[in-house]
């Protein structure tokens, strides 16, 4: 009650903010009449003067009003339309990074001109984001011709343009485009591996068109690039054949460790199995090329020797379900990552779960939370205010509209049945067809949509069904559904984007009617033609009133006549789960002070009344004694429906909050990867961080194997010398130096980080240091995509089974933020291991011309590089050097000095 006072004297957060925007309303105003008289160069000259008193200091504010009004005066002149006062109000709401919600008809494409001219003069990029192609292609024509006009260029992303088209279009000033086509460029651009590939600029500046629908509605469902993985199921199903046929001798298992690997015995027979079975075509085991059926063959053969079932993992309903080994319970949803889930399915002879392996994945929340300054409009945001405020740090400002609204709301009318409420939806629809009044018919779903027009074209009513799947024909159609006695059926998805006009669109008759007229006299007289007709349409349908005559109460001898507005009628078949979708289609009569009328018409069998109010109000309405056919109409019933909407709207907003809080887990991360990335791109050296990474390998090993304070008969001096071998290939007597008197851990790691150094060194001479910086990048960048998106899909299981935390009384969200921190780092460890190992036993053999080419045709490293990895004679293993030297070389791997066969079969024959 105190706040309602309050309200009527002080006036509400929103007006006084309103009203403290006037003052800047009259100094563009004032402006007006000078820039009348300047001529096109003139005025398109302003755009230079703004950006130079940018770049002298000055801020977008202290420029707002003059540039304001270059675009007001430049709209006259290129589209024959003048910004109203609260157009100009909605601009400047825009530019503070809020939404601003205009009623449907206020000119919202319109209004974004004026921010995104200020924001663009800055050179750094706008961003208009529309809900389909046809609004980005439609708005970017049509409003381009005022920054055209005044100097700037405009770009539109569309489906199915090439990277280069796209790179040009982000390039421009102003950029139209889908919320859709913006978020998988942003994706795409970061699993690129050159900056200059990449197609989007730094994020400056977004307003969102219809962003209730786009920050609400679809925020539910996240953007995903999804690939098949590399392996399918079939590969996985082959390999684990061949494992049964080792021998104990072919491989050695660590059951401390967990780790199990093959001898070089086991090396020979399963190449020997893998060329029987076809699956090993060309080259060694170990070639670059044949990388992936190592994997292959090392994840079958743990899935065989170090798993077991009842134990590790139980089979249930035809699939592999992991044991927690601390819990001893089911992890359902939990999956091995690596391949390794998929090789127990295959050695259980279960279905193997070939996934669509995620790549990259964000929500639109955290999408358009990269934009330092963001926007939005739309006709309903206020009922979404809180949602705004919290997820995106967007306060709603509600702008007046030019003409006060004229459109008469109507009670809900609600009936016992869903048969009873049809048939009286398609009376009603009849009458307002016979007095000439357009009617516009709203549906909560395509079926509904379609069960509507089934039934109107058995009572033989013309009328036009509007759903979203072809924008262009809906916005034609759409644009007549404003011509006298039109039916026009639409989901709350259509319509969006074209105004429903008294009489019919004048933009869009001339556009379809005169497209092929060349002549300027008879182009003219046409549209003369055109506008006279519209003009006696609109006639007709304001004064399709609906009259009437009610039954005088008793005491009163007089009749009572009630009259309905003409303009366009709303009829509501439904109500949706959300007010702000009810208010659109409400919001569609009453344009700029038209007449109008809305009246939503309910049954107990709806679904929002039957989950909500059913059963309460299907036996008052029996005891108020409502027959067959009747209806009741009464505030008291709006007020149950709202409340009922409030509770689905609130449920809905804790499930996109509670997606959300789960997203942001992997938003920061997604974060450190991306521009992790994007600095290894822009590298051109990256020796030091290789370097930096090798020594955090070696002080992992030098930790795990010679504990600090450790006495050197506790040192594990056989499994640090078997992990430099497996990492550096590199044979060291570790166990020697440690009965060295007085060594200590430190010694020792320094003289593993020599040799390492060392051979690193040698490498680098002998293929080149310029091929080997570009070879240290080109494996970086692989490794860290194959990692992050190995961690994508761990993720993604662990999502799926943490919920079933909380019935060990842990908050999975809690839980999954702790276990998302530790495999991350786990995956940082391993990328550090993997990068370092990889390039100390990557070869790349090039091979001697006999002629050195011209300047002209020499190729640069990283074109190099990759077609030595392309063509085999990039080779994993091998110890270069001299042939004195070559004595660590690993028996099974390519000999070093390049002739292609085994080291045992060539320089490392025995006798």
């Amino acid at each position: 009650m105190f706040a309602a006072l309050a309200k009527r004297v002080f006036g509400s957060a929103n007006d006084r903010f309103i009203k403290g925007l006037g003052k800047t309303v009259q100094a563009i105003n004032a402006l007006e009449p000078e820039l009348k008289e300047l001529s096109d160069a003139d005025l398109a000259a302003r755009t230079q003067m703004l950006r130079e008193r940018l770049e002298k200091g000055e801020t977008l504010d202290d420029i707002l009003p003059e540039a304001f009004a270059t675009v007001r005066e430049a709209a006259v002149r290129t589209l024959g339309q003048r910004h109203f006062d609260v157009q100009l109000l909605g601009g400047m709401v825009l530019h503070q990074g809020k939404i601003s919600e205009m009623k449907t008809g206020e000119g919202k494409t319109l209004v974004a001109t004026l921010p995104v001219y200020l924001n663009a003069l800055e050179g750094k990029g706008v961003h208009v984001v529309t809900v389909n192609d046809y609004l980005a292609r439609r708005d970017a024509d049509w409003m381009g011709k005022i920054y055209r006009f005044l100097g700037l260029n405009v770009g539109v992303i569309v489906h199915g343009l090439s990277d280069a088209e796209r790179r040009a279009a982000y390039d421009c000033d102003v950029t139209y485009g889908t919320n859709n086509e913006f978020g998988f460029d942003y994706l795409r651009d970061n699993m690129k591996f050159r900056l200059e590939d990449m197609v989007q600029r730094d994020f400056n500046y977004a307003i969102v068109d219809e962003v209730d629908s786009i920050l609400i509605d679809e925020a539910r469902t996240p953007l995903i690039i999804s690939g098949p993985t590399e392996d399918n199921s079939e590969l996985y199903a082959k390999v684990d054949k061949l494992i049964p046929h080792l021998k104990e001798t072919d491989y050695e298992k660590d059951e401390k460790t967990r780790h199990v690997t093959l001898t070089e015995e086991g090396n020979e027979n399963i190449e020997k199995l893998l060329r029987a079975s076809g699956m090993l075509r060309q080259g060694e085991l170990y070639d670059v090329q044949n990388v992936a059926l190592v994997h292959h063959v090392n994840q079958a053969l743990r899935a065989h020797k170090l798993f077991t079932r009842d134990v590790d993992y139980i089979v249930k309903d035809n699939k592999v379900i992991i044991i927690d080994e601390f819990t001893g319970r089911m992890m359902e949803g939990r999956r091995y990552s690596e391949g390794l889930h998929q090789a127990l399915e295959a050695k259980e002879g279960v279905q193997i779960q070939n996934e669509n392996q995620t790549l990259a994945s964000i929500t639109f929340q955290n999408y358009f939370r990269l934009y330092p300054k963001l926007a939005g409009m739309t006709g309903t945001a206020m009922t979404e205010a809180p949602e705004f405020s919290e997820i995106y740090g967007l306060d709603v400002i509600e702008i007046p509209t030019n003409v006060p609204v004229q459109r008469e709301d109507q009670d809900d009318e609600i009936y016992r049945t869903a048969k009873e409420k049809y048939k009286s939806i398609a009376h009603d629809i009849r009458r307002a067809r016979e007095r000439g009044q357009p009617v516009l018919v709203g549906t909560v779903s395509i079926e509904k949509s379609e069960q509507i027009s089934a039934l109107l074209k058995k009572e033989n009513i013309p009328h036009n069904v509007l759903n979203a799947r072809y924008h262009e024909q809906e916005a034609y159609i759409i644009a007549e559904a404003g011509v006298p006695g039109a039916v026009t059926i639409a989901t709350n998805m259509a319509g969006r984007g074209t105004d429903i006009q008294l009489g019919g669109n004048l933009q869009m008759r001339i556009q379809r009617e005169l497209g092929d007229v060349t002549d300027e006299r008879e182009r003219e007289r046409r549209i003369e033609q055109i506008k006279a007709d519209i003009a006696q349409k609109r006639e007709k349908v304001l004064n399709a009133c609906e009259v009437w005559e009610v039954e005088p109460a008793k005491g009163n001898k007089a009749a009572k006549t009630i009259t309905f507005p003409g303009g366009l009628y709303i009829i509501g078949t439904e109500r949706h789960e959300s007010r702000r979708i009810d208010n659109q289609l409400r919001g569609r009569a009453g344009r700029q002070g038209d007449p109008g009328r809305s009246k939503f018409y309910l049954s107990l069998e709806d679904d929002l009344m039957r989950i909500f109010a059913s059963e309460r109000m299907d036996s008052m309405l029996k005891t108020l004694g409502l027959k067959e056919d009747e209806a009741i109409a009464h505030p008291w019933v709006n007020k149950a429906l709202e409340k009922a909407q409030q509770k689905v709207e609130a449920r809905n907003f804790d499930i996109r909050r509670h997606l959300l809080r789960y997203d942001n887990v992997m938003n920061d991360q997604r974060r450190v990867i991306y521009s992790e990335r994007k600095d290894l791109m822009a590298a051109t050296d990256l020796s030091g961080d290789v370097k930096s990474m090798r020594e955090e390998v070696i002080n992992d090993l030098i930790a795990r194997y010679i504990p600090e304070k450790a006495y050197p008969e506790q040192w594990d001096t056989g499994g640090l010398h078997e992990e430099v071998l497996r990492l550096f290939g590199i044979n060291l007597p570790v166990a020697d130096w440690a009965k060295e008197e007085g060594i200590a851990d430190e010694a020792i790691r320094e003289r593993v980080t020599d040799a390492v150094e060392r051979k690193m060194a040698e490498k680098a001479a002998r293929i080149g240091p310029e091929v080997m910086r570009v070879a240290e990048k080109t494996l970086f960048l692989q490794i860290l995509d194959q990692s992050w998106k190995e961690h994508l899909l761990g993720l993604d299981h662990l999502r799926h089974g943490i919920q079933l935390r909380a019935y060990g009384q842990r908050d999975p969200l809690n839980e999954y933020k702790r276990e998302a921190f530790d495999m991350f780092e786990g995956m940082m460890d391993r990328l550090r291991e993997q990068v370092t190992q990889l390039l100390a036993h990557i070869e790349i053999r090039q091979p001697e011309p006999m002629q050195a080419p011209p300047a002209s045709q020499a190729q640069p490293a990283q074109q190099r590089m990759h077609a030595a990895m392309a063509s085999g004679d990039a080779q994993y293993g091998g110890d270069g050097g001299n042939p004195a030297a070559w004595k660590n070389v690993s028996r099974n791997a390519p000999c070093p000095c390049g002739s292609g066969k085994k080291y045992k079969h060539c320089h490392g024959k025995l006798g």
